[in-house]
Order: structure tokens, then sequence, then C-alpha cells
């Protein structure tokens, strides 16, 4: 494999394949070709290029991984899709709806292997979550509410090219953790949502930046800042229709002291209730109203079989972050070996139409807040 954007989640991308100890990471390609050097030498790989053009007509390379900025998502995976290769792309797949569209048809056609990593999916408390509401445990879904929440903006002195619409595009904190958990929550109840109202919000309005903005979750330097006024939102509420007629909500805020990576989802049917809190991954809360509530955790002797399919530790031994995230790469893989078809795929994985479909959410709540509040139906 070979990888293009060498910064925040590129290692955590080249750690989960060399997990696998048959794919071999054999070049990446940075915005310079000193940069591509200075991150081969710290990561043992062999080649490195200043341009993903060149990298892509490298004929040992298999698989592209694109690790880019927002804005150079379509054009490094539209590329590596003309070249022949399969490519796992970071979410958002695109920075627009018609561009996730293109590439979402250009995979089709060219009959390749396409993924977007939306890692969640990769835990095993959320495949059993999914596994009892398919086999209709839960009952029939009415409800469904969580959030997605952090603190790595609070600061106004932390500015990131994921606040600039013309890098990042028109939506921030949605676009970047809200799709994470849109994507959850369709994915664990099977469902899908079909309208949504949203009301965002601007609570930093103006942020100081140096002449190069920092990586996600960095710090800027202080000397030489200029003052950077923000368009897109920081902070989100929204409420949901789906199409079994439920309903739900969520909210999303990337400056909320004390909240690292606080990603909940619950999912309320007529017989139980099931909640999973990312930062508590190895537990799945099952709540009744007949019965005592009860805290499932993490254990193949007593999961069903897709969680065990992702259970790489007996009970007892915590799985985390990266654990889910290695699991979405093997899928992929696994994928990659049987050629990319349709049939071939394992069902957990995230593909290039549920990049596209997060777009499509996306832009529906963005049109909802643009419009004064009301409700958007989803394309």
């Amino acid at each position: 494999m070979g990888l293009v954007g060498p910064g925040f989640i590129a290692p955590h991308h080249i750690e989960a394949v060399r997990r696998l100890g048959d794919v071999d990471v054999i070049a990446i390609a940075g915005s310079s070709l000193a940069s591509a050097q200075s991150k081969a030498r710290a990561w043992h790989i062999e080649r490195a290029y200043g341009r993903f053009e060149e990298l892509l007509q490298d004929p040992d390379i298999d698989v592209i991984h694109n690790t880019t900025p927002n804005h150079m998502h379509f054009p490094v995976t539209d590329a590596a899709l003309r070249a022949g290769k399969h490519v796992i792309a970071d979410k958002p797949l695109a920075r627009t709806r018609e561009e996730s569209r293109r590439l979402r048809d250009a995979a089709r056609s060219a009959g390749l292997a396409n993924v977007v990593t939306f890692n969640y999916r990769g835990n095993p408390m959320v495949q059993q979550a999914r596994s009892m509401i398919a086999s209709g445990a839960a009952g029939d879904v009415s409800f469904i509410h969580g959030c997605y929440l952090q603190d790595w903006l609070t600061d106004a002195s932390v500015y990131s090219w994921r606040m600039d619409p013309a890098k990042g595009g028109t939506s921030s904190a949605l676009a970047d953790i809200g799709s994470h958990w849109c994507d959850l929550a369709e994915h664990v109840s099977g469902l899908r949502i079909e309208a949504v109202l949203a009301d965002l919000s601007t609570v930093v309005p103006v942020r100081h930046a140096t002449d190069k903005s920092v990586d996600a979750f960095g710090q800027g330097k202080p000397e030489d800042r200029k003052a950077v006024r923000v368009a897109t939102e920081d902070v989100a509420s929204v409420l949901l229709r789906f199409t079994n007629g439920a309903k739900g909500s969520f909210c999303v805020g990337q400056v909320l002291p004390g909240h690292k990576n606080d990603l909940q989802l619950e999912i309320c049917g007529r017989q139980l209730s099931l909640r999973w809190h990312q930062e508590r991954q190895s537990e799945l809360w099952i709540g009744a109203q007949n019965q005592p509530n009860r805290t499932m955790t993490q254990d193949p002797a007593g999961a069903s079989e897709d969680a065990r399919r992702y259970t790489r530790l007996p009970a007892g031994h915590q799985q985390g972050w990266s654990d889910a995230f290695a699991n979405l790469i093997a899928d992929a893989y696994e994928w990659i070996r049987r050629g990319g078809g349709d049939s071939a795929r394992p069902p957990a994985l995230p593909t290039f139409e549920d990049g596209y479909r997060s777009s499509c959410l996306i832009d529906a709540m963005v049109a909802s807040h643009a419009a004064g509040g009301i409700w958007s139906t989803v394309e």
C-alpha cells in the first residue's frame, strides 16, 4: 500500500495495516518531497514522493490510503481510481455532495474496493447492539438520540484548516464528528434518517491563527498571529425523523471543556434500550422496563457472531480506539483480497456509498439551518 497525506491520522492507518502482517507499506506522498522524506524515515517506509501523482504511478502499489485534508480528498481519490488502485479514504469522502457522488459512481464503474473510515463500526459492542436490534430483541425502534462532544477548539488561539470552507467545506463540527454519529445511528439501527431540523452556531467566531494552520488537536505558536473570522459551526443541535416513523435528536460540539471524545449513541426500542459510549467502549448498557438494567461487557463467550468477529481479546482485556480502527482496515483488506466485488464485501464495512450518504445528510442539515430552522428532506 501507499499513503497520501502523512498528517494526524496517517500513523494510525500505517499501524493498522502493519498489524495484518501480509501487507507492505512501501510509499508515502506529502505536500513536499522534504516532508515526505522526513515522515518516511520516522515510519520506516522505503519510498517518499513530493507529489501524489508520482506515488500513483508506482506499479508496486495496489492500495491507496487517502489521509489528506478535506479539499484534497476528491482529486487524490479520483486519480487513484483512474489509476486502477483500491482506495481507503478518510471521511468526509469529499467536500461536496456532488464530488462524493462522482467518487461513488467512479468506484462502482471501476469495480474496485472503496472504503470510507467510519471506524467506530469496528467496535465489537457496536456490532453487538446492531445484532440485537436486527434480531428483534430490542423491539421496534421508536427513538434514537445521543451526542458527539469535544473540547479541542475551546481555546480561540487554536485554528485548523477544518474551519476554512475552502479546505474543510461548508460544515465543520457536523462534517467532522456529526458524520460519525449519523453513520453509527443508521448502521446500528438499520434505519435511515429521512428529514432533519438543524440549529447551528459558532461559539468562537474569531480565532487567532498563525500563517500555518495546525493539525487537529494541535496548538499554534503565539507569535505572528492574525485574527481569522470563522463562518462554520462549532456547535449544533439536530432533530431527526427516521424511515419507520421513529424520532431522534443529537448534538455536536468541539468547544465544550472536559469533553475529549464523548461519542454516545442510544437506541430505544419497545422492549429494550441500548446505549454505547465511546469513552467506555467495552460496555453496552441495556435498559428494560420490567427487569433490572444491566451492562454487558466485551466477552466473546456471550457475544453475537458479528461482535465476536471484532473481539480481539478475551473477557476482561480492554480493547480501544485503535483496535476498532484495525478491525475496519482488516475488513477492507479482506475485501481487496477477494477482488473488491460487491458480493465479497464484509457486511459492516463502510463504502463510498456510505460516504455519499453522509454528504447528503450534512447538506440537509446545513440547508435546514440556512432556511431558518425548518425541516429539510435528505436527498
